[in-house]
């Protein structure tokens, strides 16, 4: 059967990226939806594509529209009856001189409800071997955030309960509030830690289902990336470029899952501990946990 994959944000950088490198790699009779919310870039998007491997096709999906994904879902399941291959990577990025209080809401619809949005449409559709990967960060572990606000992510069960910590989040920094308690100042750490939780609670609903059909559902963390946006904040200049960045999350996309990566934030192959107290916890066997200092990573 020719497997189908899909990549959101995909018009620049990374998502480009990995549409080129699974074009590469699959098959000539699977098909890759580069996907993004302007119908011009998609169009030239694809265009551009070399010429080889699997099949590009474009469609729009706007993650802030609340239907978008389900109905680009729906529209694969008639076309090919599920998908195999899903990567969230549409992201609204910042930089140095916004204000979190006036973007916080447009940040977290894309960043965080757009990644829950994505993963209630497309889990269900998965076929086996398939795999459903959330682009995170290094910033989405407990490790960066207050003692005092683990809770609020660690204790999620749902992606319902992950919405309803990343409105509360959004509230008080809309408001000012947060200013004055533990949330950190960057906007990006406790979203890119919702992200990481939104995945955790999937798939500790769906673990040993998906373990049975050899399914993978996983955060990714692509490392710093030299892209126009991270030369903002950082000196990027030695950093991997997007298409190097994409060879290890392809990899995790097209190489046989590893059990012990199921519902954990993978970093060049090796997951990174979601809290302290898991970095105390005996490792499994097929574990390969990095304990490296966090610093942050796209």
């Amino acid at each position: 059967m020719s497997r189908v994959a899909l990549v959101t944000g995909a018009t620049q950088g990374l998502g480009l990226a990995l549409v080129e490198l699974l074009a590469q790699r699959m098959a000539p009779a699977d098909t890759i939806y580069l996907t993004g919310r302007d119908h011009d870039r998609v169009a030239a998007a694809v265009a551009a594509m070399p010429v080889g491997g699997a099949q590009v096709r474009g469609e729009i999906l706007d993650v802030t529209d609340p239907g978008g994904a389900e109905r680009l879902a729906d529209l694969l399941v008639a076309r090919h009856g599920g998908v195999d291959i899903v990567f969230g990577n549409a992201v609204m990025r910042v930089g140095p001189d916004d204000d979190p209080r006036t973007i916080v809401r447009e940040y977290a619809e894309v960043n965080n409800f757009g990644t829950t949005r994505l993963l209630r449409a497309f889990a269900p559709i998965l076929r086996d071997d398939g795999r459903l990967i959330v682009v995170a960060s290094s910033l989405g572990t407990l490790h960066q955030l207050a003692p005092v606000l683990h809770g609020r992510f660690d204790g999620a069960a749902t992606l319902d309960e992950v919405d309803i910590q990343v409105g509360r989040w959004v509230e008080a920094v809309a408001d000012g509030s947060a200013r004055a308690g533990a949330w950190p100042g960057f906007v990006n750490i406790p979203s890119k830690i919702g992200q990481v939780a939104a995945v955790r609670a999937l798939a500790a609903q769906r673990r040993e289902t998906d373990r049975a059909r050899g399914i993978l559902i996983a955060a990714v963390c692509p490392g710093m990336i030299n892209t126009p946006t991270s030369a903002l904040w950082w000196d990027v200049s030695g950093a991997p470029t997007p298409a190097q960045a994409a060879v290890a999350l392809v990899d995790l996309a097209l190489e046989p899952v590893d059990p012990a990566q199921y519902g954990e934030l993978v970093r060049y192959g090796s997951v990174l501990p979601w809290s302290p107290s898991a970095e105390r916890r005996p490792l499994d066997g097929n574990a390969r946990h990095s304990f490296a200092a966090v610093t942050y990573d796209g």
